[in-house]
């Protein structure tokens, strides 16, 4: 019995109380490469494998007629390989209620829509402010993420209603193995096939201490 404790404390140290949202894209990286040193990208924020993650603060806003879906930001995804598939994940505290909606665009559709187009160059120019441009001339996969954030919430506060604060966010880019399951989710899935094998032997040893005892009382009631 002092085995089963002490196993079950040690799983308990590994939960965590969770708190917060999730919205994901999930999509497949195109065949398509280009040139990475595409000035009109480089102050943008970038994820790759090997750098998979970002936490920003994003502003937000109220639906409006010119943005039904809120405040637009841009993200540079790079270093993706050919029909692998990936998601992207968006996750924020559930204090700050809302609504994400993610999309990824490869060049060319951005080139032949002139809404996608304005919406980033506009981010691009306020990005440009606070970022020198890199150079590079490496041929690469990449596509273009685009984060619409809507306040999604009511209060009798008109300051916020006006103007609500930001949100913070986790950005994840997430690659899967063998297009089939998600490489974050390794230790989950490492952590329950212990469970289950810690399980397994866990209970064939309580069995064997109660089995005994099961016996006895059996023959007790024989007699």
């Amino acid at each position: 019995m002092k085995l089963l404790a002490c196993c079950l404390s040690l799983f308990a140290l590994l939960i965590n109380t969770v708190h917060a949202n999730t919205e994901k894209v999930i999509f497949l990286a195109p065949t398509t490469q280009h040139t990475s040193g595409l000035s009109e990208y480089q102050a943008l924020d970038v994820l790759t494998p090997l750098a998979p993650s970002i936490r920003r603060s994003l502003p937000v806003a109220f639906p409006t007629d010119q943005h039904p879906e809120g405040v637009e930001s841009w993200y540079w995804l790079k270093d993706l390989r050919q029909r692998q598939r990936h998601e992207v994940r968006i996750c924020w505290a559930a204090t700050q209620p809302t609504d994400f909606r993610l999309d990824v665009f490869e060049h060319k559709d951005i080139a032949e829509q002139h809404a996608l187009l304005e919406s980033l160059t506009q981010f691009i120019q306020s990005q440009r402010q606070t970022k020198e441009a890199a150079t590079s001339a490496k041929e690469e996969i990449f596509l273009l993420l685009r984060i619409q954030a809507a306040a999604d919430f009511y209060t009798t506060n008109k300051t916020l209603m006006q103007k609500p604060p930001p949100v913070d966010v986790d950005i994840i880019l997430d690659p899967y193995l063998d297009n089939i399951f998600p490489t974050s989710l390794l230790p989950t899935a490492a952590y329950i096939v212990c469970l289950a094998v810690g399980s397994w032997y866990v209970s064939g040893y309580i069995w064997s201490l109660l089995k005994p005892v099961a016996g006895t009382e059996a023959k007790s009631h024989e007699d």
